[in-house]
């Protein structure tokens, strides 16, 4: 048996390419398990932007992966082979287990992985029950405080975090805005998700949109870009306006460090603020999330998009999507066997 793996054979210098990555192949670890271990064979992948930051040498809120490594990210594993009652074989779970056909994992000292539940299928365990999707409630209810009559404008509106905080903050009230490339994306926006107005970021000025669409100014900025829609959204946040910062995809594969926003004292004049916010600092609002989502999708009153890539070899490829527009949603990978 056969472990493929996809490494990270540098460290990324700019636009990350398939360059960055070399395929191993080494033995599968089936004889070696301790007790309290499992084997896990890795069924379905996701991608996410972040995943670009973890690559470069830098200390974060998690460690670099380093160079060798097999790339680290979202997963959905099915147990093969168990030591540990807790996971019986052919049980699915959810873990960060990369790029690579097989893992072990409960070893001591290690973040165990989650069961997945019943009836819950792989595709919507990494998409609309995913990191993603509680990642967007959380940041707009708990860190963003969305009350009902707020203006709220979300860029990267159209991918897995946007579209879901867009539609949390509507199904909470608000007045929502998006922000997206294009305008496929931006009709899915208002057609697909309800929101109120959509801004093509590739084909309008950001600023003076948001002018005209906010003209009391905006309550809440969900942002996963930063740079220039940044600055726009400060020069047009209302009074006592939040700003949450969730990402910022403009500037993850600069081959130089990005300057910061240039009117921040325009937080000291509006009386705003900004804070930056990491899932893990929330777990305990999971459940809250999941019930509200599992609502809200069989009611049909909140909608997903994934996107299915194939296949082991096109693991770098599909990864890439992200940085290019080319993904038409989550980004998802199913493995097929060798």
């Amino acid at each position: 048996m056969i472990n493929r793996q996809w490494r990270l054979a540098r460290r990324p210098h700019g636009m990350v390419t398939a360059a960055d990555f070399e395929r191993r192949d080494e033995p599968v670890p089936i004889v070696d398990l301790d007790a309290g271990e499992i084997l896990l064979r890795t069924v379905m992948l996701g991608f996410d932007p972040a995943q670009r930051g973890w690559m470069d040498d830098v200390p974060g809120y998690m460690p670099p992966i380093a160079i060798g490594e097999p790339v680290r990210g979202s997963s959905i594993n099915q147990v093969v082979a168990s030591r540990n009652p807790a996971y019986p074989e052919g049980a699915l779970v959810r873990g960060l287990y990369g790029w690579q056909d097989y893992a072990v994992a409960c070893r001591a000292g290690e973040e165990p992985p989650s069961l997945v539940p019943t009836g819950v299928t792989p595709e919507q365990a990494l998409g609309l029950f995913g990191g993603a999707s509680f990642t967007a409630y959380v940041g707009i209810r708990d860190v963003g405080a969305v009350r009902a009559g707020d203006t709220v404008v979300v860029s990267g509106a159209a991918g897995a975090v946007g579209s879901v905080a867009l539609q949390v903050a509507r199904l909470s009230g608000a007045r929502v805005i998006g922000i997206a490339g294009g305008t496929e994306k931006c009709g899915w926006l208002v057609d697909e998700y309800g929101a109120d107005a959509a801004i093509d970021y590739r084909a309008e000025n950001v600023e003076e949109r948001l002018k005209a669409l906010c003209p009391d100014g905006i309550d809440l900025f969900f942002d996963n870009v930063g740079g220039t829609i940044l600055e726009a959204a400060i020069a047009n946040l209302a009074w006592f306006g939040r700003i949450v910062l969730c990402g910022g995809v403009s500037g993850y594969n600069a081959e130089a460090p990005v300057p910061g926003p240039r009117n921040l004292m325009e937080l000291v004049t509006r009386r705003g603020t900004m804070r930056g916010f990491i899932l893990l600092d929330h777990l305990d609002r999971i459940a809250a999330a999941s019930a509200d989502l599992t609502s809200w999708t069989a009611s049909g009153e909140l909608r997903y998009r994934t996107d299915i890539q194939q296949g082991f070899e096109n693991i770098p490829d599909t990864f890439l999507r992200l940085f290019s527009g080319a993904n038409r949603g989550k980004q998802l990978l199913r493995l097929t066997p060798d």
